[in-house]
């Protein structure tokens, strides 16, 4: 426990100089170089997806630009829509912007909605560039401005549904060769499976309004149990808004009910197993995150390793600038957590220690979370904040404080494997 201690202080102290290492960029622009028939044109480069500071931009008379474009920049959908948008983009042309693919070729000012749809930078330059020049960009930090999704026939799938199929995926497989080392009926697997997807939606959903949107009850209430929005119009969102505080919460309520009426084993001992998949799940959610440029981290300098320029962030964050990846730092700390985890599980003895898991895990986590959070930007409107921490900071506290007493109280738990095995059919070989 000491060393843990140690080795958690030092996290804090590295946290704590990144934090300090933050950078701020008036004038919301980051640096590049344009790379023109081997000259180097220096540039500003602008993204938003805000669209009222998108179509103001070629009105602040900026030179040397590069505006990287963005779906959210285009309003497509009706010819209202599309007669606004092509009005904004005939101003950057009278501006001097010239539109470029995605892979820097000179396109036509072609003001179709098949048009604007290939536009994918607008440059404007002191330097006159011709359509047969060679041109690519260089920048000190790393741009992420990915597709969120796929098409596998006629159906899209965005990465972030993806991420949440294949961590439930590995967590059920996970959980079957669990059941089977400890000779454990896998008839059970199904309803623990069942339980758990519900809990993780729902209560993540509900987490996040209760803590960062609880004007939603009011505003569009169906919107917060089902996956649509009703207001200002009707439109299928999918599960978005979600907090993993409330996920842990809704997950507690789902692991007693199960513990109790359906398998009725010490709870302490289901959790124990759910902490390692629930770990590795969180992994993959945050991965979820980083495609869609959300849970993102505050301004850093573009010098900076870990610097990343997301054109796709909800300007909600803020200014476009590159930034700290935090859903990776969260989905590497879960990832290790997970490995640690499920090594101590098959090495030792500590799975009949009951509650020694899962309080290792609960206080690990969530230490992650708290120690990230000082480099996230708020996640909404922050409401409730203590001491200059933030909601997801004062929400971790309790939850590494209950960690932290169910790994000192666990001796008081043991159990053996004769007492974990609950067969209820004959016998069968146990997976080595």
């Amino acid at each position: 426990m000491r060393n843990f201690l140690f080795k958690l202080l030092s996290a804090f102290c590295i946290v704590f100089s990144l934090k300090v290492t933050a950078q701020l960029y008036p004038e919301g622009v980051s640096d590049g170089r344009l790379i023109v028939d081997n000259q180097t044109v220096p540039v500003k480069i602008f993204s938003t997806t805000n669209y009222s500071r998108f179509s103001d931009f070629p009105n602040e008379e900026t030179r040397n630009a590069l505006v990287i474009v963005n779906e959210d920049n285009l309003f497509l959908g009706s010819e209202e829509n599309l007669a606004y948008t092509s009005r904004v983009f005939e101003n950057f042309y009278v501006k001097g912007f010239q539109p470029l693919s995605k892979d820097f070729n000179f396109l036509g000012k072609d003001l179709s909605a098949e048009g604007l749809q290939q536009v994918k930078y607008l440059i404007n330059t002191d330097k006159v560039i011709s359509p047969g020049s060679n041109l690519h960009l260089e920048t000190e930090y790393k741009i992420w401005d990915p597709k969120k999704s796929f098409s596998f026939g006629p159906v899209s799938i965005h990465y972030y549904s993806l991420m949440f199929i294949i961590a439930f995926g590995l967590g059920y497989w996970i959980f079957s060769r669990i059941y089977r080392r400890e000779n454990v009926n896998e008839k059970y697997l199904e309803p623990l499976f069942t339980l758990t997807l519900l809990g993780t939606i729902f209560g993540a959903r509900l987490g996040h309004v209760i803590f960062y949107q609880p004007e939603l009850f009011k505003q569009d209430f169906w919107s917060v149990f089902l996956p649509i929005q009703t207001k200002p119009e009707f439109k299928f969102t999918g599960f978005s808004g979600l907090a993993s505080h409330g996920a842990a919460i809704a997950l507690i309520g789902t692991t007693l009910y199960y513990a109790f009426k359906i398998i009725k084993k010490n709870p302490l001992w289901v959790c124990d197993r759910i902490g390692l998949v629930v770990a590795l799940g969180g992994g993959f959610v945050r991965l979820g995150n980083f495609f869609n440029s959300e849970i993102i981290g505050k301004p850093v300098a573009a010098s900076s390793p870990f610097a990343v320029l997301f054109p796709q962030m909800s300007d909600e964050y803020g200014l476009t600038v590159p930034r700290y990846p935090t859903q990776l730092f969260e989905a590497f700390g879960y990832f290790c957590l997970f490995l640690v985890l499920w090594l101590i599980y098959r090495f030792t003895g500590k799975k009949y220690q009951q509650g020694w898991l899962f309080g290792f895990f609960f206080l690990v986590l969530w230490s992650i979370r708290f120690l990230i959070e000082f480099l996230k930007e708020p996640q909404g409107e922050e409401f409730i904040t203590f001491g200059g921490l933030n909601t997801g900071q004062v929400l971790s506290l309790p939850f590494m404080l209950a960690g932290l007493a169910v790994l000192i109280m666990s001796r008081k738990f043991p159990t053996t494997p004769e007492e974990t095995a609950k067969p209820e059919y004959p016998a069968q070989t146990r997976e080595r």
